[in-house]
């Protein structure tokens, strides 16, 4: 029997080599390999990084591939997501620059990995470094006129930076921009910190502890100044039925200058406008007006102010009977009998306006367009001929109407 095996050995193999290739062309022609693009960018990781270093810039962090699977395998690579991830690995790499491959790591077998784009990525790393500078308080624009900043305070005075090494250096100093603009009086905020190189540039990639520093601003007025209030003189009265619903000024407040401080202080805490003759007014006013200032003081700015007066007519109201109601809409050859043939109403508006009314100027109608002979429920329509007069309520709210051919 060994000496049968030992000399059918090498028809023995052929026979089982020819046999497997058969095998292997069935599956083959039944489950045939295809190359196709995954479907989907995936992740690229990065794992191994020392604690004590940090990435520089932006490498890739999505990656396209080519795979080859069979049909089969496809069909599962294609229906549910983390099928491929994709690891660049930096464990035990030191500071500096590094070019390291794209592995993948493929769940579903068997896949084979044609081509992975990138490949591969190169990554600078760089020692995390910590720095401590001073804070740098900077005011931007200028108080009010007659007004001065003090020196500012403000808490933390440092500020600990964190980062790549080469970012953390080149950040010459950290300032916060206080805007001063038109300030009269002490300002305390949280302004925000800003990193910047020599060239005045922000800094970015590093982190700041804290983000912000309370800064408190003394703004004090100089001698000779003095903000003052404007107190509008006004003589007479608005016409009859109207009031009058608001008086503004614009500025409300004026700075005042004297190169004699007593003067100023002995300003009574108020200047007054000159004169303005509110007599028979019916609307509302507008106006540009001096003001009356002691000899030896002025005012830093414009020498007048805009006077604005709201007037308004006093609202009142007025009851009015028996007014009649007209028909419209009816077609021809009907006639219609409406119950009451009078209303009562009440209207409300502007005094003056209800003085001036007459019956003429009130029309109330029931509109019969398109209603078809019988008893009908119609509410009455009002139509004012003055403006701004308006209706309160109407007595009866709807009208009984009966529609019927006209008689011969």
């Amino acid at each position: 029997m060994l000496k049968w095996l030992v000399t059918n050995f090498r028809t023995l193999s052929l026979a089982f080599v020819m046999a497997m290739a058969v095998w292997i062309t069935s599956v083959s022609s039944a489950d045939p390999d295809e190359v196709r693009t995954y479907p989907r960018q995936v992740n690229i990781e990065i794992v191994g990084l020392n604690p004590g270093l940090v990435i520089v810039g932006t490498p890739a962090r999505q990656a396209s591939l080519v795979l080859r699977a069979p049909r089969s395998v496809w069909n599962q690579i294609n229906s549910s997501e983390g099928q491929v991830r994709l690891v660049v690995d930096l464990a035990g790499l030191a500071a500096g620059e590094h070019t390291l491959p794209v592995q993948e790591q493929i769940r579903t077998q068997p896949v084979r990995v044609i081509s992975i784009t990138p490949a591969e990525l190169t990554i600078l790393l760089e020692p995390v470094t910590t720095r401590t500078l001073p804070i740098d308080v900077v005011l931007s624009g200028e108080v009010a006129i007659g007004f001065q900043a003090g020196l500012p305070t403000f808490e933390p005075a440092e500020v600990v930076l964190s980062g790549p090494q080469s970012a953390v250096e080149m950040v010459e100093r950290v300032h916060a921009i206080i805007n001063i603009t038109g300030l009269r009086e002490n300002q305390q905020s949280a302004i925000e910190l800003v990193a910047l190189d020599a060239q005045g540039q922000p800094v970015t990639g590093i982190s700041m502890t804290p983000t912000t520093a309370t800064v408190d601003l003394p703004i004090t007025q100089r001698g000779g100044y003095r903000d003052i209030a404007i107190k509008v003189n006004v003589r007479g009265n608005v016409a009859s039925g109207y009031r009058l619903t608001n008086i503004s000024v614009f500025p409300p407040v004026v700075t005042v200058y004297s190169s004699n401080p007593n003067l100023v202080n002995e300003l009574p805490g108020f200047v007054e406008t000159d004169t303005l003759n509110l007599n028979g007014a019916s609307q509302n006013i507008e106006a540009r007006l001096n003001l009356i200032l002691p000899a030896g003081v002025s005012i830093i700015g414009s020498q007048t102010v805009i006077v604005q007066v709201g007037i308004s007519a006093i609202e009142g109201s007025l009851s009015l009977s028996n007014l009649p109601v007209k028909i419209v809409g009816l077609e021809q050859g009907f006639q219609a009998d409406i119950a009451p043939a009078e209303v009562d109403i009440i209207l409300s508006g502007p005094l003056p306006l209800l003085d001036q009314l007459t019956p003429e100027d009130i029309i109330i109608t029931v509109d019969l367009t398109g209603l078809a002979p019988g008893v009908h429920q119609v509410e009455p329509q009002t139509e004012l001929l003055i403006n701004d007069l308006r209706m309160q309520s109407i007595n009866p709210a709807t009208i009984e109407v009966t529609i019927r051919p006209a008689s011969p």
